[in-house]
């Protein structure tokens, strides 16, 4: 990759730039994050001209090396006010990589309130009118591309939220199947929508391979590298079966699924929502267990759900959204939280915060408990019409909070708290609180080994070793999030030792480096102590590396835990 394409919003104007020598051996996160760390002034208004959103292929995207088909998304966040990293699936990433693009800088804004199209080939990037787009949700936008174009197109593209700018909005991404994939977290689709670019459309007629400097060395490493995701228990096994959504009965089992915004650690109707009903059902329906998100993933964790006519509902039906859905918000029907799922693709919001903000809008009193119905009609009448409603909740869950006076708001950083309750997870509550982009389980996933068990195990009820559990596995996860590769890749990374060598030799076999593990786990070390700075330079303080006061004083049922980190222990984090 040997490409850099800037696109001044502005002036409408496109350059090509060869790849600075600092960059040039950085990918996805680590780039993205580096480019928004030099040329974004941390002070910067998330939704103005100074504000910039850059797209980056990890350094083994587009390679044949299995579940290597990340795209990074970066910019500051309109949610957060923090630097922001969100990778997705799709096909974007590994047609970027194959074109030789490394990154696409998209800057400044149109002084003319006209929406457009940037339409990327290897002549470059093309920016054409998009008007006759406005108003569409994700959905009809890839259908009017793939009948533009052809199904072949890559997509990247915001819903109505998106175009309003609300904070919740994501970028959705089309994948190899017309399903969406999604930039999730930290509300770039609003960075997106103020730079009023509907859509992004890939054609990649022309592009050739990725170049591997040793291609021996290469195979040798990606049969290692395949063997060891197939081996493990978790990747070869439980995500392929059941998903993500495993994790419900496994959660709730452990006292960690919160329950009813965050009141309990177990939910009554667990087995309503689980991973195994789950998949008893789309067995029983005629739909897909396993679905890959892109090219090359062998782990297979999505599906494809549908209803009881075989007519698809969702795709990619993950463990957080429907634990936010199902046990946060009360909904006891599998088939409305699937609907949901699918209205948040259709209009394009993230999930996990577009569960917590429905189920603090239930603490509000906004919507009933448990109303699924109603979710549904929010979604798609209010914040997917832009009403005045419609843009409170869209704006997440912490503006809600704001909005209805309420003190039970479950956010750090202004971004809704995922799937695992940091009282009986106390891991997970480091990672939480001290992640430099907001409230993000994938930050630092400590479920692995305080619940699973993957990498050693450390009592998830007890603070000793937590701090430098949620460290390690950050450095660890910025790394990975730099290669392009499926997080998921951790969990064999941890318990089998070749997996993590043979993970090294394909970056040196693609570059022709002698990389060491030391220099991947400095690599991570760089980028969170870079991410870290920018945040400090934006205001941020240890503070603000802190849970809602409510987990500190409201015990959680059925272990009775409570949050009893103190500052100084927090802040120790960043001792490194």
């Amino acid at each position: 990759m040997n490409k850099i394409l800037r696109v001044n919003m502005s002036n409408l104007t496109v350059k090509l730039e060869t790849v600075p020598a600092q960059w040039s051996g950085l990918g996805g996160r680590g780039l993205t994050s580096t480019i928004v760390a030099a040329e974004v002034p941390p002070r910067c208004h998330p939704l103005g001209p100074n504000n910039k959103l850059v797209f980056a292929p990890g350094l083994l995207t587009g390679t044949p090396a299995a579940q290597s088909g990340r795209l990074s998304a970066g910019a500051k966040s309109p949610l957060t006010g923090t630097i922001k990293e969100s990778n997705a699936g799709g096909t974007a990433a590994q047609q970027l990589a194959r074109m030789g693009i490394k990154a696409l800088i998209i800057e400044g804004m149109p002084a003319e309130d006209k929406w457009h199209r940037l339409h990327v080939t290897m002549d470059g990037v093309s920016i054409e009118p998009a008007d006759d787009l406005v108003g569409m949700q994700n959905f009809a936008v890839i259908d009017r591309m793939n009948k533009t174009f052809s199904p072949k197109i890559g997509v990247l593209t915001i819903g109505v939220p998106g175009e309003l700018r609300m904070c919740a909005a994501n970028i959705s991404v089309k994948d190899p199947d017309q399903k969406i994939r999604s930039h999730g977290r930290g509300g770039l689709g609003a960075v997106m929508g103020s730079k009023k670019i509907k859509c992004i459309t890939i054609d990649d007629t022309g592009a050739g391979k990725v170049p591997i400097a040793d291609p021996d060395k290469f195979r040798t490493a990606a049969k290692i590298f395949a063997k060891s995701l197939l081996d493990h228990p978790v990747s070869g096994e439980g995500l392929p079966t059941y998903g993500t959504n495993i994790l419900i009965n496994i959660l709730n089992e452990a006292g960690g699924l919160p329950t009813k915004n965050f009141r309990y650690g177990q939910c009554a109707h667990h087995d309503k929502i689980s991973g195994e009903t789950m998949h008893d059902t789309i067995v029983a329906r005629g739909g897909k267990t396993k679905h890959g998100c892109h090219a090359g993933c062998i782990i297979q964790c999505s599906q494809v759900y549908t209803d009881n006519a075989g007519v698809y509902i969702t795709s990619g039906f993950e463990y957080e959204t429907i634990w936010g859905l199902g046990a946060n918000a009360m909904i006891e029907d599998l088939d409305d939280i699937a609907k949901c799922d699918g209205l948040m693709d259709d209009i394009g919001i993230d999930s996990i915060e577009g569960a917590v903000l429905l189920a603090t809008a239930m603490e509000a009193g906004v919507i009933p408990w448990g109303d699924g119905k109603e979710c549904q009609r929010v979604l798609r009448d209010e914040i997917g019409k832009g009403t005045p409603l419609g843009r409170i909740l869209g704006n997440g869950t912490s503006f809600v909070g704001r909005a209805y006076g309420l003190v039970r708001v479950p956010v750090v950083k202004d971004q809704g708290i995922p799937a695992y309750d940091p009282r009986s997870v106390k891991g997970i509550g480091i990672t939480y609180a001290t992640s430099t982009m907001g409230a993000d389980h994938t930050a630092g996933y400590t479920i692995a080994t305080n619940i699973l068990k993957v990498g050693g195990f450390i009592d998830p009820l007890k603070k000793e070793g937590q701090v430098e559990l949620s460290r390690n596995l950050q450095i660890a996860t910025a790394a990975i999030d730099s290669t392009g590769m499926c997080v998921f890749i951790a969990f064999p990374a941890l318990d089998i030792p070749e997996s993590f060598t043979s993970l090294i030799d394909l970056i040196n076999a693609t570059y022709g480096l002698n990389l060491t593990a030391d220099d991947v786990t400095a690599l991570g070390m760089k980028i969170l102590k870079l991410e870290h700075e920018f945040n400090n330079s934006a205001g941020f303080s240890p503070a603000d590396d802190r849970l809602p006061e409510f987990f500190s004083y409201e015990p959680v049922p059925p272990h009775n835990a409570v949050w009893d980190f103190t500052d100084e222990e927090i802040d120790e984090f960043w001792n490194f």
